[in-house]
Parts: C-alpha cells; sequence; structure tokens
C-alpha cells in the first residue's frame, strides 16, 4: 500500500509522472482507508462507485504525455462537499428534504478540477445546508474528529476537511459562509482558505447567504492550498458576483508587517489558544517579520451582524426548497399545508431555527431595526478594513476560541456554538481572503488536540496568505 500520509500534490504528481505509482494504485489505497477508516469517522456520506474508473482515465492521460493534458491534479483524489454540484450525483446537503436530488449540471468549480483531470472520491457529510460548526447538525449524524474521535470535526465542512484529516483523499472542496472551511481546518490540524469573495465563481453551489459564500480547498499543506486556489479562481459568466483578480501587480514584500486586533482578544479564548498565538506571532518576529497592534473599532459588532444578514439569506435562499419542484414532498390538504408538512418534516431544527430568524429580521416593523442598521455596520466593517490594511499587510488571530470540543457538547446550547465562530465570521462580513495554517496543539485528556492561526489579507491578496502561511508552516 502506498503511504499517504506524507503525500502531497506536488509529490504525488512527481510520482505519478516518474510511474512510481498510478492513479489506479493511489486511488485504491484511499479507498481502502476510507473504508477502514470511515465507519467510525462519519466524513463521506457516499463513495463513488466509479472512482477507479476516473483514476484509470487519469492514467490515460498522464501516460499519453500530451502537452496540455496533464497538470498537478490530473489523477489528484478529492472529497466534494455534499453541497457542491456535479452532474448526475446526489447533492443533498447533508439533508432529508434533498435525500435523492441528482445535480442536472457541474458546479464551475467541479468543472475546473474535471478539466484538470482530478478523481472524485466521494461526497462528504457537513451541517444541514451549511447551518452549523460541527457537523452535528447533519441529517446523517455527526463527523467525528480523526486526531480524537469523542470530538467534533468542525463545521460546517466537517466531513470534507476529516476526509483529508484521516488520509481519505489528498485534498478536498469545501464552502465557507462564515468560517465553515476554516474552523474545521483548525480543529483537525489541516490548512483552510476562504478566498476573496467573487475570486471563486459560486455557480453551482447550494446557496447559503449568497453575500458571504465562498468555495474553498482544504489541504495538508499551504502549496497545496495555492495549486487548487489558481486552478479554480476565476470570473464566470454563470456568477455575476465573480471576478478576475483586481491585484495584477508582482510587488512581492519579503518582510511583512503583522496587524493584531488584540483589543479583540480580551475575553472567551482558551488560555493554550492565545499562549499558541503569542508564541506563533514571537517565531514570526523573529523571522523578520513586524507585530504591531492595529484597531478595527467595529470588529465587536461583527458577530451580531452576522447572526443577522445570514439568516435572513438563509430564509430568503432556502423558500425554493419546498417539496414541489424537487426534493421530499409531504402531502397536505392544501398547498399551503403541503409547504408547511414538507418543511416541518424535512429540515432540521438549526436551519429551521435559522430560517425563522431570518425571516423575523426581514419582516414589516423589525427590517429597519435589524436588518438595515446590520447592513450599516458591515459597512463601517469594510472601511474599517480598509484603513487598517494602508498600515499592515495581514490580520491576524486565532482561527478559534478553542480546540475541538466534545461530541454533544454545544449541540443544546445555540448561542454557544454561535461564539465559536466570532474570530471568521468577519472576513466573510468583508469579503477579504482569510486562511487557517495549523500553529501548534493543545493537550486535552491525553491528546495533542491541533490549534489554527487565521490570516486575512486585503481583497485578491492571496498571494500574501501563501507566502506567509509558508513561513507559519516552517516555523511552527
Amino acid at each position: 500500500m502506498i503511504d499517504v500520509s506524507k503525500l502531497t500534490i506536488e509529490s504525488a504528481h512527481d510520482h505519478l509522472i516518474k510511474g512510481d505509482f498510478t492513479a489506479v494504485e493511489l486511488t485504491q489505497t484511499y479507498l481502502d482507508i476510507i473504508a477502514k477508516k470511515n465507519p467510525e469517522i462519519n466524513a463521506y456520506r457516499e463513495v463513488f462507485v466509479d472512482a477507479l474508473e476516473q483514476a484509470k482515465q487519469a492514467d490515460i492521460k498522464i501516460k499519453s504525455g500530451k502537452v496540455g493534458s496533464v497538470n498537478l491534479l490530473t489523477g489528484i483524489p478529492f472529497a466534494m462537499k455534499d453541497n457542491i454540484l456535479i452532474e448526475g450525483r446526489i447533492a443533498g446537503a447533508s439533508s432529508k428534504i434533498l435525500e435523492n436530488y441528482k445535480a442536472s449540471y457541474d458546479a464551475t468549480v467541479t468543472k475546473k478540477l474535471k478539466e484538470a483531470g482530478a478523481i472524485f472520491l466521494g461526497r462528504t457529510n457537513m451541517d444541514e445546508f451549511a447551518m452549523g460548526g460541527s457537523t452535528e447538525n447533519s441529517a446523517y449524524g455527526a463527523t467525528r474528529n480523526p486526531v480524537d474521535p469523542t470530538r467534533v470535526s468542525g463545521g460546517s465542512s466537517g466531513g470534507s476537511v476529516a476526509a483529508v484529516a484521516m488520509d481519505g483523499a489528498l485534498a478536498a472542496l469545501g464552502t465557507d459562509t462564515g468560517g465553515s472551511v476554516r474552523q474545521p481546518a483548525s480543529f483537525c490540524g489541516m490548512v483552510g482558505l476562504k478566498p476573496t469573495y467573487g475570486a471563486i465563481s459560486r455557480y453551482g453551489l447550494i446557496a447559503m447567504g449568497s453575500s458571504l459564500d465562498q468555495a474553498g480547498p482544504i489541504t495538508k499543506t499551504v502549496a497545496d492550498s495555492e495549486i487548487i486556489f489558481n486552478t479554480i479562481k476565476g470570473k464566470d459568466k454563470y456568477d455575476s458576483t465573480s471576478a478576475d483578480s483586481l491585484f495584477t501587480g508582482k510587488e512581492e514584500k519579503l518582510k511583512l508587517t503583522i496587524g493584531v486586533p488584540r483589543h479583540f482578544m480580551k475575553e472567551g479564548i482558551d488560555v493554550d489558544v492565545l499562549k499558541n498565538f503569542e508564541e506563533t506571532l514571537k517565531k514570526l518576529e523573529n523571522a523578520g517579520h513586524t507585530i504591531v497592534d492595529v484597531s478595527l473599532p467595529n470588529i465587536d459588532y461583527s458577530l451580531a451582524v452576522y447572526y443577522v444578514l445570514m439568516p435572513a439569506e438563509v430564509s430568503s435562499n432556502l423558500a425554493r426548497f419546498d417539496g414541489i419542484k424537487y426534493g421530499a414532498h409531504a402531502d397536505g390538504k392544501d398547498l399551503l399545508e403541503d409547504y408547511m408538512l414538507t418543511r416541518g418534516q424535512f429540515l432540521g431544527k438549526e436551519v429551521r431555527r435559522r430560517i425563522i430568524l431570518g425571516t423575523y429580521v426581514l419582516s414589516t416593523g423589525y427590517y429597519d431595526a435589524y436588518y438595515g442598521k446590520a447592513r450599516a455596520t458591515q459597512n463601517l466593517l469594510k472601511k474599517d478594513f480598509i484603513e487598517a490594511f494602508k498600515e499592515v499587510d495581514v490580520i491576524v488571530t486565532p482561527t478559534s476560541p478553542t480546540p475541538s470540543f466534545k461530541v454533544g457538547e454545544k449541540a443544546s446550547d445555540p448561542l454557544s456554538m454561535y461564539l465559536a465562530d466570532i474570530f471568521t465570521v468577519t472576513a466573510n462580513l468583508v469579503g477579504v481572503p482569510a486562511i487557517s495554517v495549523p500553529c501548534g496543539t493543545a493537550n486535552r485528556e491525553g491528546k495533542d488536540l491541533p490549534l489554527g492561526f487565521q490570516i486575512m489579507a486585503p481583497h485578491f491578496r492571496e498571494d500574501i496568505l501563501f507566502q506567509l502561511g509558508k513561513v507559519v508552516e516552517s516555523v511552527r
């Protein structure tokens, strides 16, 4: 069996080109690991029966040696989150209401990975419709953390992250609306990227919050994240919010000015998380980078703003799931009862909670009081970041205020679960790119639980994230 524990995309590519092993052999190794580990971890909702056939096609491309037919992702096994459409395959968003829905087209990110020759191993578990931070809101059971299966993998892309962390895929795609790639990456010791809003097409993603959602890669290294990002980024005619990078220069500063919003990190942070964060800052300073305090006057409001705007968009986006055109359906005595029975029976508790909250903040008499004020505060947050980035190259925080928590620990306390998003939601609200890079561990009950270091950069400056992320990797 191939030892996949140390493989990266680049090293796997080199082995495939040299003929050390084939894409079929590599894929079979991952399938064997999935068969062994997935029953406990529950990372995959479905393993695709044609994975080996995809691998055979990749081997044909590799052996042909045709210029342009092979790139770094040809023959690389991927896991795909259950809300990213792959034509002809079920895309259920881990919800009973879409249990048997088959996608009629490819998401743009799917299409680009297919063109690159990537192999799709299967679709991964997630919080239902991406609503949650632990993957406990899946209608098909929680995904467990491969580092310690008594703990959560994080969410909502917990299945995608766990698939990579358990060596059940070399890379994965997730989606990030308020931290759903970065937080589970932090919990499981992986690299998770949330690109600039618009850098990657949202076409073919099952929408949660349309002004916040972004697809992003989950990998073992920053270099792998960069390879995937460069493959799937770019303007898409099917997504009017997508854009070509506005940054066209080649400017690269060898030493960066790193801003730290310490005024935002006073309460509710685990002692070990804060200690590790400060140790990482010291290592970056020793590597020649400058650490300064930075002020973000309105950042204290970010979590409240997010939990007004996101449910409002949820209530709008999920109106389409009514059991009439597609998805599960329950019969009532009239159309209204059809809607009520279908949504009440096939949507989970957290999804219904957010729909109700979003409908409330958009309703007559409350729109200005809540939604209008949240939008105005969001604009202030954007201005804060524009001003801050005039003084610093990046802004850094811990990715999560705590290490991974126990399965069931926060399940009955939604507010506690929401507070876990405190460091990640702001990047989505202001649209800037952010990456979580492993930076150490915290010992709990004899287990070394991974911690993440979050880096945020100006719009379309993913290059800076990759630059500093590689430094964090090298000094940890």
